[in-house]
């Protein structure tokens, strides 16, 4: 494990610089690896930000914040990737064997990279590139410290999560006062809904179901869904915190369907619940109380359901083993 100034010397000592993001990138990862990027470019790297998958409409913005380079990397950086499955296809197949730093806030990992640097004290990977910046001889100016601001609020859900802490709260009000328009973004990243979204999740509402008498909500978007609606997979990223959201939920799960008909799972607790180590039997991982795995191409006629069973299995045995006794079976 590396050290923050390590991790700085090894960037200032190279050049070419690829940072990575995650698949299905969300706000924290965006956000980071763009202001890594443009803290690199300010001390007279060549650096350039890639995901196997393109970013929400929301998150174009962030694009702005760097100048677009052309190079063959010489070095390979992941923000946010606790393991490098997480980078995806076709990324994981070209560099995923060959990371050199790894900056990241998740206690639930791989470790895969030749240096690395985790704080998981952090709310976000935005608060450890936030400190890295000054060690690197850049600034966080404007355009950076919208992309943090940008990782900050999605991370923390507008700082409503647990994992929010004072020092969050200082590098916002920072980050504010570097020129960030702290409404302007909360309005796009955390308010603005497409019709083609307000329609998926009309359909998420009427999917809902309730398990262990009614501690744990979940909902299943299968494909068609999706497309019916329009919605591009990385724009249903707001969808996991649906079913938390219902009074006395204690755990609330989302299934969405990929491409290939894998499930994306993500869940939400609360009350000490660990979402990590639930998502950690399917090869997953995260927060305590935000995770996420992949529940393999499901057999049978109901791959959704079959899906949904494996996780709530996995939800009870999480309740019991916290001196939770719920009620069996699905609650209607």
């Amino acid at each position: 494990m590396a050290g923050l100034r390590a991790a700085a010397q090894f960037l200032k000592q190279t050049d070419n610089i690829l940072v990575l993001c995650h698949q299905f990138p969300d706000g924290d990862t965006l956000g980071s690896a763009y202001a890594l990027c443009r803290a690199l470019q300010q001390i007279g790297k060549h650096a350039a930000v890639a995901c196997s998958h393109e970013p929400g409409r929301q998150y174009r913005f962030l694009e702005d914040a760097v100048k677009r380079e052309s190079f063959s990397p010489r070095a390979v950086v992941t923000v946010d990737v606790a393991a490098p499955s997480l980078l995806g296809e076709p990324i994981l197949s070209r560099y995923g064997a060959r990371v050199d730093l790894c900056l990241d806030h998740h206690a639930s990992r791989q470790p895969y990279a030749r240096l690395t640097y985790v704080d998981t004290s952090a709310a976000a990977a935005a608060e450890v590139i936030y400190e890295l910046i000054p060690l690197l001889g850049a600034v966080v100016d404007e355009p950076a410290a919208a992309c943090l601001y940008t990782a900050l609020i999605t991370d923390t859900n507008g700082f409503r999560l647990p994992n929010t802490t004072p020092r969050t709260m200082r590098i916002a009000a920072d980050l504010m006062e570097r020129g960030v328009d702290a409404a302007r973004l909360n309005r796009l990243l955390l308010d603005l809904k497409s019709r083609g979204f307000l329609e998926l999740e009309r359909r998420a509402l009427g999917s809902l179901r309730y398990f262990f008498g009614g501690l744990c909500a979940a909902v299943c978007l299968t494909r068609e869904m999706i497309d019916a609606c329009g919605v591009r997979d990385e724009e249903t990223d707001p969808l996991p915190a649906l079913p938390r959201q219902v009074e006395g939920v204690l755990v609330g799960v989302t299934l969405r369907e990929k491409q290939n008909g894998d499930y994306r799972v993500s869940l939400r607790t609360q009350s000490g619940l660990n979402a990590a180590q639930i998502c950690e039997r399917f090869g997953g991982g995260g927060h305590p109380s935000a995770a996420g795995c992949t529940i393999r191409r499901p057999e049978g006629a109901d791959p959704c359901g079959t899906a949904l069973r494996r996780i709530v299995e996995a939800v009870g045995d999480s309740l019991r083993g916290h001196g939770i006794h719920a009620k069996e079976g699905e609650t209607q």
